[in-house]
């Protein structure tokens, strides 16, 4: 058999290479002398960077940037060989996974250290960028990136507003002026899997504000500043913001882009799938396995293991999913190409010890999968046999 393993990242656990990894090694306790092609994607989040760069033969540099909390992180940026496309990932800088449960908060996380490396990616002579926005710990509406690259956002007295969602509630005034000049030659794609609006009951802060540490009086705190930021845009730029199909990706990080540079969205699984030429390398596969941290209903709006099955069922190839957890809604996903799924959770446990087991966890249960498989195979061939046989015993 020809197998390919294309998951996503167990987000706060686990890479997309070692996901990877975790299941071909499950899978060779059975199948030791199959083919194996392991395929690690991503869909604008945790991991997009690498997956790219993998994709095109680029490289990857690193360097000191400002983390969610002002405290300094390493990140890093993908380029092309040729330069002129740099690769970005939101969560690398201004990620969830950079901030300890007990300490987030978006009133304060910002964006600014994603505005560092596109500073930095447009200074060293990119002119097209791919910026991925999932796996953020923000919802600041971009406002910290704006400020990294020039922008101020500036209070009733003139003075620069603080960083954080927030802040947002004192911001009067937008100068633009001192943008910088390079950023505004630079072409923006947006790898993005959500199409929610800045505001409102789908928006950025009732949506993803729970995940990244917002109450129910926060998330109205934030909704509202949001709107008095996106009405601010609107009123500078003429254009539309606050609505944008997408402009509450990225705690709203999607909206400033949208205002102020050349900025375009795309599926960010599409995107990483086609750079990584996965369609050609599963054409002739026996199977798929696709996977990441949870799969539920929300999988199937642009997440990675419902796009991996779909190209997959485009030549009608068998897709298995593995995750960390599934949701009570889960069989949503069999209508969207998952023929099934499996969870690696093997007892009850806490979240951490979850988290901590994952590597382990994942192994045993992409063994016990590869073992089901190989039963399945062993009945098959018995069927078979007895019908032969009993074939030869009616004709003689």
């Amino acid at each position: 058999m020809k197998i390919v393993i294309a998951p996503d990242s167990f987000k706060e656990s686990l890479s997309a290479f070692e996901v990877a990894n975790y299941i071909a090694k499950g899978f060779q306790q059975i199948y030791p002398h199959e083919r194996y092609d392991l395929v690690p994607v991503a869909d604008g989040g945790e991991g997009t960077v690498q997956a790219l760069v993998n994709g095109i033969n680029g490289r990857i540099i690193t360097l000191e940037v400002t983390g969610p909390l002002g405290q300094s992180v390493p990140a890093h940026i993908g380029f092309s060989k040729d330069g002129k496309t740099a690769i970005i990932e939101m969560a690398t800088a201004s990620g969830l996974m950079l901030i300890d449960e007990c300490e987030r908060n978006p009133l304060l996380t910002t964006s600014y250290g994603t505005g560092e490396l596109m500073l930095e990616a447009a200074k060293r002579g990119a002119e097209n960028m791919i910026l991925g926005v999932g796996g953020s710990a923000t919802n600041d509406g971009g406002a910290g990136l704006l400020q990294a690259i020039g922008v101020r956002l500036l209070d009733r007295n003139n003075q620069d507003i603080a960083w954080g969602g927030g802040a947002l509630s004192e911001l009067c005034k937008i100068d633009v002026t001192q943008l910088d000049p390079a950023l505004k030659k630079c072409r923006i794609t947006i790898a993005c899997d959500v199409t929610n609006p800045l505001i409102g009951p789908e928006g950025a802060s009732a949506i993803f504000g729970p995940q990244k540490g917002a109450d129910e009086a926060m998330i109205d705190q934030l909704d509202r500043n949001l709107a008095h930021f996106g009405e601010l845009l609107e009123d500078l730029t003429g254009h539309t913001i606050i609505q944008y199909p997408g402009s509450g990706a990225g705690g709203g990080i999607c909206a400033a882009l949208l205002a102020f540079l050349d900025t375009h969205l795309c599926s960010g699984i599409d995107l990483v799938m086609e750079a990584v030429d996965l369609e050609n390398r599963l054409k002739d596969a026996d199977l798929i396995i696709t996977g990441e941290g949870r799969i539920d209903s929300q999988s199937v709006h642009g997440k990675v293991p419902i796009g991996v099955a779909k190209l997959a069922k485009k030549y009608h190839k068998p897709v298995i999913g593995i995750a960390g957890s599934l949701s009570h809604d889960v069989e949503v996903v069999y209508s969207h190409g998952l023929d099934c799924v499996f969870s690696v959770i093997l007892k009850p446990c806490s979240l951490k010890s979850a988290l901590d087991e994952a590597s382990i966890n994942l192994q045993t249960t992409a063994r016990n999968i590869a073992q089901l498989l190989d039963i399945g195979r062993q009945i098959g061939r018995s069927c078979v046999a007895d019908v032969q046989l009993s074939s030869v015993e009616h004709l003689s």
